[in-house]
């Protein structure tokens, strides 16, 4: 065999037998590309206006409202094909569109999470020192303190009246709307500061947050510029400083979501992880018009700080959601998941060249390379996962090969590194076959997050591709 011949044959050999991912880039039409452009336009409209949770949850219902879902009001009768939604306190939502095939053999279910890091406002969190005034916050989530000193802060949230009124407050999204801050040292007088680890150099008593400096013009010396602060905020909203006591205040980057690169194929912004795999699932059932299965939409909040708490997963609130639809079909609950299916729509760790270090790059997501899958979570010795088993993970394979979606299987940072949690574990908890996919991230969990626009298009694809695989 000539030598030319053996090395066509060996290439075709290896193009049959190896795995090597690819740019998506190089995978993709024009048109596509473009459509990715599309999609991701509309995502950025959602980021910039879903800060919190809570108004996460309203746009999606608004979103949802428009392509004929209801609210669901228990004992109402269903039918296939009804579009409908249970609002959980205004903070976690689920939507579901009635299949024509019974609940008995189980339900596509699709969850992310809207909440993201923050700084919380304490209850009592008003104070004047040195004739300045600030907030005192409590940091939701895990994050590097240092990144969220010297940069831009807006105010959302509601203040609960003793009369059962609430009211809406935000502050700072408006171009023309004031700002806060959480000031830094200097350098030039911050040199035991910089002899600190990065973790003890910003301290979390240490976030507090700058809201005024004029004084109140009167005689008083003492608080004068606290009192006109809240006298701003009583005129602004009709509050008093007691009604801190019940009132959901959180301060995030007020950075505007943005494209990233010359090319423009980055988005950056303060909330990615995890609404940017929310506003995927909820795109994508959006879409779907009488499935066979009935397919189901989680937006879960407290997943950053455990899942807990009445609007989190651990919660029995979803499980309440389905019993009702199980009971309207006779069908136990029981039985409906365990023939159900489950993707965990959350974000995963992008490798980052900057700090290759962390990462072990044959089993790591790549920016451009797709909707990233991870079979498990969790730190170090998988403590915290669910481990999708191989059937699971081969039905996926099926699934996004069957719809062209660009697609990656990685796990979050070398063995030793760290790790982190999803909701996959608690789905996984209830009987239900559970697998983690969703967009790769850069600098996670940091004021300013940065996505691929063809990850999020393909993420849509992928969620999309599993709600009609019924």
């Amino acid at each position: 065999m000539a030598k030319a011949d053996k090395m066509d044959e060996i290439s075709k050999l290896k193009e049959q037998l190896f795995f090597e991912p690819k740019n998506g880039y190089d995978l993709i039409t024009a048109e596509e590309a473009a459509e990715a452009d599309r999609y991701a336009r509309a995502y950025i409209e959602f980021l910039n206006t879903s800060r919190t949770e809570r108004e996460a949850v309203k746009n999606a219902i608004r979103l949802a409202e428009n392509e004929g879902f209801t609210e669901y009001v228990p004992g109402m009768e269903l039918k296939a094909g009804m579009k409908i939604y249970k609002n959980n306190r205004e903070k976690s939502l689920i939507l579901a569109i009635i299949g024509s095939r019974s609940l008995a053999e189980g339900c596509i279910i699709e969850g992310a999470h809207v909440d993201s890091p923050r700084l919380d406002l304490k209850q009592n969190p008003l104070y004047e020192q040195d004739e300045l005034a600030f907030f005192k916050t409590h940091y939701y989530g895990g994050i590097k303190k240092y990144q969220w000193v010297t940069i831009p802060l807006e105010l959302h949230g509601i203040v609960a009246l003793k009369n059962g009124e609430t009211v809406d407050v935000v502050i700072g999204r408006e171009k023309d709307e004031p700002k806060f801050v959480i000031t830094d040292l200097l350098p030039h007088l911050a040199a035991d500061q910089m002899k600190k680890t990065m973790s003890e150099g910003i301290t979390g008593e240490g976030l507090n947050i700058m809201i005024g400096s004029v004084p109140y013009n009167t005689e008083e010396k003492k608080d004068r510029v606290k009192l006109a602060i809240l006298s701003i905020l009583n005129d602004m909203y009709g509050i008093t400083e007691e009604d801190f006591l019940s009132a959901e205040l959180t301060a995030v980057p007020a950075f505007d979501v943005c494209e990233i690169g010359f090319d423009r194929s980055l988005i950056g912004g303060y909330g990615h992880d995890d609404r940017v795999c929310a506003f995927a699932e909820l795109e994508a059932i959006l879409e779907i018009e009488n499935p066979g299965k009935t397919c189901v939409c989680i937006l879960a909040d407290k997943e950053e700080i455990g899942s807990m708490g009445v609007s989190g997963m651990q919660s029995e609130a979803f499980e309440s959601f389905m019993e009702d639809l199980c009971e309207s079909q006779g069908v136990r609950l029981r039985k409906c998941f365990e023939n159900s299916f489950c993707i965990s729509a959350d974000v995963s760790a992008a490798f980052d060249p900057n700090y290759p270090e962390v990462a072990e790059k044959r089993n790591a997501c790549m920016i451009n390379y797709g909707l990233g899958v991870n079979k498990f979570t969790g730190a170090r010795g998988k403590s915290g996962t669910s481990d999708a088993s191989a059937e699971v993970v081969a039905y996926i394979r099926r699934i996004f090969a069957e719809n062209n979606v660009v697609w990656q299987l990685g796990e979050l940072g070398k063995v030793d590194q760290g790790g982190g949690g999803t909701i996959a574990q608690y789905m996984a908890n209830r009987n239900i076959d559970t697998i983690d996919a969703g967009v790769p991230v850069l600098s996670m969990h940091a004021p300013f997050e940065v996505v691929s626009k063809f990850d999020c298009y393909m993420a849509y694809k992928g969620m999309l591709a599993a709600y009609r695989d019924n």
